[in-house]
């Protein structure tokens, strides 16, 4: 008997919506399921999910105060949220001329420069390893030696003032071209006002002895790898504070460290959190 036209669409579509319900509801989900247990597969399809957190993504290794804990490696900076957040992964985006600090009586409005954060960052890594943590464009302070030279005619003629537009205390430097440098104040744009924003050298060394990754953020604030050149840089630290002998530090710094991808893509990365976890037998 044939079915009256509406009737026989309907059961087409009745068949159509079981048969994709199987297919796409039940199949589907079971074969990646399966897919996920594949030897190599199966981490990555738990969520790389470990004891203390994820081993892809990184996290700090501070006390309550936000102070380094010595017996741990550190990570490098992050920009996500107050750290690692998962839910705040971003960069701070500021790029290459950001160079000046906001200095406001405003506490809400006050922001610094990267320049100024990479030399604060800088300053105290070398702090905590014992060694040298200058660079060029910063104070021994750790802001950025940058001063606003105003000249007579605008870009060009005789200096006539002079300001270190990072510090509000006693300038880095006491004259610039025999004119005496200034303190800045706070709520002054000296761009504005005229001044030639001229970050100043200074006698660090062309190739600091901190590495780029330990004073800068990853562009996802999430990365848990640090480079082998920071790695060993802390080694002696570890070292020193666990009662090791430096060269089974440097194993574990070996045995934790990824290669590039594909043998060529990238560079080799040292797993922070895993590192720390086989100092601790975990």
């Amino acid at each position: 008997m044939r079915l009256p036209a509406w009737l026989a669409q309907h059961l087409a579509a009745l068949r159509a919506v079981l048969v994709f319900t199987v297919v796409l509801g039940l199949a589907y989900p079971l074969l990646l399921v399966g897919v996920g247990k594949i030897p190599g597969l199966s981490d990555k399809a738990q969520g790389s999910m470990i004891t203390v957190g994820s081993s892809l993504i990184g996290q700090s290794f501070t006390d309550a105060d936000g102070n380094p804990i010595p017996k741990y490696f550190q990570s490098r900076p992050s920009n996500a949220g107050d750290g690692y957040d998962p839910t705040s992964t971003g960069a701070s985006n500021l790029g290459p001329e950001s160079v000046v600090d906001t200095l406001s009586d405003d506490p809400d409005t006050v922001s610094q420069s990267l320049l100024t954060q990479v030399c604060e960052r800088s300053a105290a890594v070398g702090k905590l390893e014992g060694v040298d943590g200058s660079r060029p464009y910063c104070t021994a302070d750790g802001v950025g030696a940058v001063l606003a030279v105003f000249h007579s005619d605008g870009f060009t003629g005789p200096i006539t003032r002079v300001v270190s537009v990072n510090q509000t205390g006693a300038p880095f430097v006491a004259t610039y071209q025999g004119v005496t440098v200034e303190s800045a104040k706070n709520d002054e744009d000296y761009r504005a006002l005229g001044g030639v924003i001229t970050p100043i050298r200074g006698d660090a060394p062309a190739t600091p002895i901190v590495p780029a990754d330990a004073i800068t953020a990853s562009g996802s604030g999430l990365d848990p790898h640090i480079s082998p050149a920071y790695a060993a840089l802390q080694a002696p630290r570890i070292a020193r504070e666990r009662g090791l002998d430096l060269t089974r530090v440097q194993e574990l710094i070996d045995e934790n460290t990824t290669g590039r991808a594909l043998g060529f893509l990238g560079e080799p990365g040292v797993d922070v959190l895993a590192l720390n976890l086989a100092l601790d037998g975990k």
